[in-house]
């Protein structure tokens, strides 16, 4: 099980995606918990002001140390341990690597960051770990606190109901996942690939090892670089590369 703890000035928009879905069952079987404290709260002034104009000047508010620091003191009074992560996009970008290293904690305290930034003392006095879902810039951290709850809630025993399906996952074998297809057989001429209807188990295994390495060398060739590869795929990718740079595809 894993606990996370949200710390944000916009809990609203939490209620929503934690009730849907996987994340909402996972939350009702005691799987994962999550609790949004808001931030607010914790200001002392009469307007519970987070955010305040940046000394030396410039554009846009910063939020301050004063009402995270409380807050913080507040969730960990417990003295149930946890990693605090602040939600940045100064922070290392998320993967499933790191996804999988941070699951093994029991306990995950998120901070949100909004408007330009947060107090510099907060990254370094109050935070264990910044995060980023990307080089890009978003309003707030409310968003990727969301992704990264259910990033790791993938990972727990039983939230996806088969255990196969986390470790099947793109990323988590290090290369991306192969093609799937469903009911009917065929549409518009389209026809599913006759080996996944041969019932020959390792046949399909074979199959869908070899279309993960074709995936990858297409769209993403930058993981294989750390892919745990076999001589013959080696030589096989070798092929589908010459294949791609003769003639504009791997197909």
């Amino acid at each position: 099980m894993i606990r996370f703890d949200v710390l944000t000035i916009f809990p609203e928009m939490f209620h929503s995606p934690l009730r849907s879905s996987l994340i909402g069952k996972a939350r009702e079987k005691g799987l994962i918990a999550v609790e949004i404290h808001d931030i607010r709260e914790y200001a002392t002034d009469r307007h519970r002001m987070t955010d305040d104009y940046p000394y030396g000047g410039g554009g846009g508010m910063v939020m301050k140390v004063e009402p995270i620091a409380r807050a913080l003191d507040d969730v960990l009074s417990n003295q149930e341990t946890g990693v605090v992560v602040l939600l940045t996009p100064q922070g290392e970008r998320l993967s499933q690597e790191t996804a999988e290293e941070m699951a093994r904690h029991g306990r995950i305290i998120l901070i949100c960051g909004h408007y330009e930034g947060v107090d510099e003392r907060i990254r370094e006095h109050l935070v264990d770990r910044e995060i980023s879902i990307g080089d890009y810039v978003l309003t707030g951290g409310e968003l990727p606190a969301l992704v990264l709850i259910d990033v790791l809630s993938r990972l727990v025993p039983d939230v996806l109901g088969n255990r196969e399906s986390a470790r099947q996952d793109s990323f988590s074998a290090g290369i991306l996942e192969h093609p799937q297809y469903t009911r009917p057989r065929s549409f518009r001429g389209w026809e599913v690939p006759d080996v996944l209807l041969s019932g020959n188990h390792r046949e399909i295994e074979n199959w869908r090892r070899r279309e993960s390495l074709r995936r990858t060398a297409l769209r993403k060739p930058e993981l294989l670089e750390r892919a745990n590869l076999t001589d013959d795929e080696r030589q096989a990718l070798s092929r589908w590369l010459e294949e791609k740079n003769g003639k504009g595809d791997m197909s």
